[in-house]
């Protein structure tokens, strides 16, 4: 016996808020439907994509990094890239210097300013946590959207990890701009949003330190709804981290319309989760998704090492 569904009558967005101003929503995330098939379909001529989630991430095998790829794979890695969001690649022992000449290939990189690299590679940077240095990265963000050139993306190299804990999670910006209703949609159209380094960075730096700083990096002005230079595809760009608050509006009503878009990061059916091997590399599309690494393994070690790609200035 063929049991058929029946049609759902408000497919667009089926849900019930059942708390006032916090988007507790429940029934089918029918949003996504479109996208999950899409990414279903697809193939490639270089590797193997296996999707692990609902519309963002895949594991790619049967390509090695450490080689010299030919153009045309890089360019199947990019545009997969693209349509997951963020791609897995397991066993894949990069060198530091190996590690930059794959992220290259994508675009120029990034030396960032706050954080030392600790590499002999001065564009890659390396995150060693353990009992004396505890992670603190567990919230939801875009990495260094207080440049007015932020990331295009991310190549991150897992060198040791915990046995247990210490998962990095990704959440889709796409999905949770579609979630959103006409309403919301139409009332940040056309708003800008203020990113400040100083919200995570000036804390570590002196009075003249953060003024010195503050000449070379500017607070900047992004659209809180992007057009993403590749895909065309309208997505959102606030963060907790860096974005401080939204030109035009009181101090109150920016800091409840930041959170109330920031949740859109929460819901698991937006999420990948990611669980790290040695020698996992993720490259994730910095546009596209925001990333939360699990701070659940302290005392224990975790090295990481980053290489992050330039990308253009935002735009609607």
């Amino acid at each position: 016996m063929t049991v058929t569904a029946e049609p759902n009558p408000a497919a667009t967005r089926p849900f019930t808020v059942h708390m006032p101003g916090y988007p507790t929503l429940s029934g089918p995330f029918t949003h996504l439907v479109d996208e999950r098939d899409r990414l279903a379909g697809l193939r490639w001529e270089h590797f193997e994509a296996r999707q692990v989630g609902s519309t963002l991430g895949a594991e790619i095998s049967g390509i090695d990094l450490t080689g010299e790829l030919p153009d045309a794979a890089i360019a199947e890695i990019r545009q997969a890239l693209h349509d997951y969001k963020v791609i897995f690649f397991r066993d894949q022992p990069l060198t530091s210097a190996g590690h930059v000449a794959f992220a290259q290939r994508f675009g120029e990189l990034e030396v960032h300013p706050f954080i030392p690299s600790n590499t002999a590679e001065p564009e890659l940077v390396r995150f060693e946590k353990s009992a004396q240095v505890a992670g603190f990265e567990n919230a939801w963000h875009h990495d260094v959207t207080w440049r007015e050139l932020p990331s295009m993306g991310a190549v991150l190299h897992a060198v040791a990890v915990p046995e247990l804990g210490g998962d990095t999670l990704f959440s889709d910006m796409y999905a949770a701009y579609d979630i959103l209703d006409d309403e919301v949609q139409a009332r940040i159209e056309n708003l800008d949003a203020v990113h400040d380094f100083a919200r995570v960075f000036g804390f570590s730096l002196s009075e003249e330190q953060r003024e010195e700083m503050r000449l070379k990096h500017p607070e900047v002005r992004h659209p809180m709804v992007c057009t993403h230079a590749a895909t065309g595809r309208k997505h959102l760009y606030v963060n907790r981290v860096f974005t401080d608050r939204i030109e035009g509006l009181e101090v109150e009503e920016s800091r409840a319309l930041i959170d109330q878009l920031c949740r859109a990061a929460d819901y698991p059916e937006h999420q990948v989760r990611l669980h790290w091997e040695p020698d996992t590399i993720a490259f994730w599309d910095n546009r596209a998704v925001q990333h939360y690494a699990t701070s659940d393994y302290w005392p224990h070690v975790r090295v990481m090492e980053r290489a992050s790609i330039i990308g253009t200035r935002p735009a609607r």
